[in-house]
């Protein structure tokens, strides 16, 4: 029996003001799979993931979450449902540790006194989860690594029964080994059963650890392929010109090129 995507989207449209951002966009993301979003530049990635999460509200088409369409009208709303996102800056506090992090804005309370014990236990058993066993729970997070703090910020993400993550750039300001740290954490994320959204420029990353790819063009999706079916180049060609081959957009000399993006 076919998988049923956890979170589709279905011909979404987003404008501000004259500039069509967004047209007729469709991704599907797959429980315990990795979907890599890539694009150039102004293709309407970070919209795209602004709508989803609830920030822009969209001019048309529709979300389906689990099979049941959803309104997401506010990051909290997408929060509820169960999705959440890591931006690129990361958003955590330097002179907090770990678990305050971990907790900030959603803290444990026992009457009206902190329950640390409830969510250092609860922090831990997330890290555990993932197989992270690096840091110490109360350092605080400006001793952290570049690769530690996208991995704390990660499971932040998954801390609240989240099922499905998006990722925007992890790995953008990494070295080699903090890159092969995260990567790993991103496939086991998966591999856990959540559906996984990576947002990346990096191809080496994106053919390392995605299943499928969706490869937007100027705010339109040109393709949702298989890793597998498809060559480095081929999603270069996808990004920069909208097709290759036989798959993706047919070449357009419409207006539309010469209105530019906005990502």
């Amino acid at each position: 029996m076919a998988v049923r995507p956890l979170l589709e989207v279905r011909g979404v449209d987003k404008s501000f003001g004259a500039v069509q951002v967004l047209r007729d966009v469709a991704m599907n993301v797959f429980p315990g799979e990795v979907t890599a979003l890539v694009g150039d530049n102004g293709a309407g990635k970070s919209t795209l993931v602004k709508c989803i999460s609830g920030i822009y509200p969209i001019d048309a088409g529709q979300v389906v979450f689990d099979g049941r369409p959803v309104t997401v009208s506010s990051p909290k709303d997408a929060a509820a449902l169960g999705i959440e996102v890591v931006y690129q800056d990361l958003a955590l506090c330097d002179n907090l540790d770990i678990v305050s992090n971990m907790f900030l804005g959603r803290e444990k309370r026992s009457g009206i006194a902190l329950d640390e014990a409830t969510m250092e236990q609860m922090a831990h058993r997330t890290l555990a989860s993932l197989s992270v066993r690096s840091v110490s729970l109360r350092q605080p997070a400006a001793s952290l690594s570049g690769g530690e703090r996208q991995t704390i910020a990660i499971a932040k993400a998954v801390l609240w029964n989240s099922r499905v993550v998006i990722l925007d750039e992890p790995t953008a300001a990494l070295g080699v080994a903090q890159t092969a740290q995260v990567l790993e954490l991103v496939r086991r994320l998966a591999d856990n059963g959540l559906g996984v959204v990576l947002i990346s420029h990096n191809m080496n990353d994106v053919f390392a650890v995605s299943d499928r790819i969706t490869a937007l063009y100027l705010g339109r999706t040109a393709a949702q392929v298989r890793t597998s079916e498809v060559t480095h180049s081929q999603v270069v060609e996808l990004i920069t010109v909208g097709y290759t081959g036989s798959i993706g957009l047919l070449p357009d000399p419409g207006s539309y090129e010469g209105m530019g993006g906005r990502s």
